[in-house]
């Protein structure tokens, strides 16, 4: 039988005397969710904010219509969020993809941008209706322990996805200078491009914007390019995107499904959305302005995530058309001659062609002319160049949250590349390219453990009536987002477990087998954790001194709120 164990309201709760106001109601319940900060900031407390120090102005409209001016208003964050679908390791599975399945997992890519639009949704109306981002309400919800393990495991993730960046530059820069620049040349460079992230970093929140939106365009005009180029069959297209089957898949084939969804769906990206809605000024005291702004702010995603997929399909429709059941031999006797300057590249072999970000640009080259080599560089090249931006302030939003700790952003643009630039460079410059491109294979599965620690968390949060109030995910909500977790969650186990069996060697399962116990057991606990908090009572047995229930919550957000 499960005792339940009494608890004590904390001393500054017992303490708090509310204010009165005028009319003698306590400014305690006045604010519309229970932990959300008051609606006009202290302006003592502007400094403090990550995403510049602007906030921008919805227009003043009581229309409850829809409203082009207020939906270009809202616009922004949603485009920030959908570069994460087009970073360099999302290119080169959608051309893995295209080349070993051809055109038959398209459903899955679609599939998976859908689950992401609607984790991408929880993630506004957390940072909509609490206004705090994700990493704020884990540093307020969770134990001391746990939030910290929680940061770790974020911060392994944007590492992860800024060692992509600098992979998927250095391979762009290699290319667009036909191979004059070396690779590890390519990995230096990277280091500028930090500088002039910070150089634009001052000219304002909408111009930043609209510096994402422009390497959006150019993503979406050279891998267009390449699309048109080859002209793919457009009615096995459409059967591969809308109709869920895989015929003549293999074991390979399900590797490739499972590393699409651990590329599209990415930890850190959750973080950052719930932290970039937090720059419209919208009056959270207020239901009204507060579920107009959820409703924008999902359109915004909507077009957003679809413009990022079209994309990802251009990429694998190219690989696909092209080089789908395509040996290392075929492509080679195609191409390439022996005094070639890629003639060592694809070896004379009767294995299926294996292709990378390099080797893509290189073939694409080989069959469309060197317009298609140069283009394709330049469309990883911007990609590249926006996930380092995203990355940076992914950083910072979840160390100032987890950490309640300020940095510049110069000094976490630093602290993140040196980390990410210091393993990158040391396999530029004593291994081949394989062995760097290489890297995304293992920096995906990196990215695919970390998932549970933004998916559980988003979960949790936006079901609980203190947080969220009238706007808490309903039942159907509740079940259909558990179970999309435990898939998610569930397939990008399976990812991990085929990497570390290819890895062939026994120590390496041993210490796998080691890691895998620490991990399966606090993943354990957030799950446990999000099921006490929605209210699985049964499961609350021996509760800890360190968890807090929803009620301690909202009284010690009131508290924070009032000292």
């Amino acid at each position: 039988m499960c005792k339940t164990v009494p608890w004590e309201l904390p001393k500054q709760v017992n303490q708090i005397k509310p204010h009165l106001e005028s009319d003698g109601t306590s400014n305690i319940h006045l604010r519309y969710s229970t932990i959300t900060p008051p609606a006009s900031p202290d302006p003592t407390e502007e400094h403090s904010q990550t995403y510049l120090d602007e906030k921008i102005p919805i227009p003043d409209d009581s229309s409850t219509r829809f409203s082009f001016r207020k939906l270009w208003a809202f616009t922004g964050p949603g485009f920030l969020m959908s570069i994460a679908y087009l970073d360099p390791g999302n290119i080169e599975s959608d051309l893995q993809s295209g080349a070993v399945a051809g055109f038959k997992l398209l459903w899955i890519l679609l599939t998976a941008t859908i689950i992401g639009l609607l984790l991408q949704r929880l993630a506004a109306r957390l940072g909509v209706v609490t206004g705090m981002h994700l990493a704020e309400v884990c540093h307020r919800q969770y134990p001391k322990f746990p939030r910290i393990v929680l940061w770790l495991m974020i911060e392994l993730a944007i590492i992860g996805s800024d060692m992509q960046e600098v992979i998927g530059s250095a391979i762009a820069i290699n290319l667009l200078s036909v191979g004059r620049i070396p690779l590890w040349g390519g990995v230096l460079i990277t280091i500028v491009d930090t500088f002039v992230f910070l150089f634009l970093d001052k000219y304002g929140l909408r111009k930043l914007e609209a510096f994402f939106g422009f390497l959006i365009t150019v993503m979406a005009v050279t891998f267009g390019y390449e699309y048109v180029t080859v002209h793919p069959d457009q009615g096995q297209l459409l059967k591969g995107m809308f109709v869920p089957f895989c015929a003549g898949c293999g074991t390979r084939q399900l590797e490739q499904a499972v590393g699409i969804v651990g590329a599209v769906i990415m930890p850190h990206n959750i973080y950052l959305h719930s932290a970039l809605v937090k720059s419209r000024e919208v009056n959270r005291a207020n239901k009204n302005e507060v579920k107009e702004a959820n409703r924008y702010f999902f359109i915004e995603a909507c077009m957003a995530l679809f413009v990022s997929f079209l994309i990802n399909v251009f990429v694998v429709s190219v690989f696909a058309q092209a080089f789908y059941d395509k040996t290392n031999a075929q492509v080679h006797n195609d191409c390439f001659n022996q005094s070639g300057p890629y003639s060592n590249l694809f070896p004379l072999n009767n294995r299926t062609f294996d292709v990378n970000i390099y080797k893509g640009g290189v073939v694409l080259g080989c069959y469309f002319g060197a317009a298609a080599l140069y283009i394709w560089a330049i469309g990883i090249l911007a990609a590249g160049q926006s996930s380092t931006m995203t990355g940076t302030y992914s950083g910072q939003f979840v160390m100032e949250g987890f950490l309640n700790l300020k940095w510049s952003r110069f000094a976490r643009v630093l602290f993140t590349r040196s980390i990410a630039i210091t393993p990158t460079l040391l396999v530029a410059l004593f291994q081949d390219v394989e062995h760097l491109t290489g890297m995304n294979d293992f920096l995906n599965v990196l990215q695919s453990m970390q998932l549970p620690f933004a998916l559980i968390p988003i979960l949790t949060f936006t079901s609980m009536g203190s947080v969220m109030h009238d706007f808490a995910n309903g039942l159907v909500w509740k079940i259909a987002g558990g179970i999309t977790v435990f898939i998610i969650c569930a397939i990008n186990m399976y990812f991990v477990i085929v990497y570390v069996s290819s890895l062939g060697h026994v120590a390496l399962y041993l210490v796998a087998a080691f890691v895998s116990v620490a991990y399966l057991s606090f993943v354990a606990y957030l799950a446990w954790y999000c099921a006490v908090s929605l209210g699985v009572s049964f499961l609350n047995c021996g509760r800890t001194a360190g968890f807090r229930t929803p009620m301690e919550l909202s009284l010690l957000s009131d508290v924070d709120n009032h000292m």
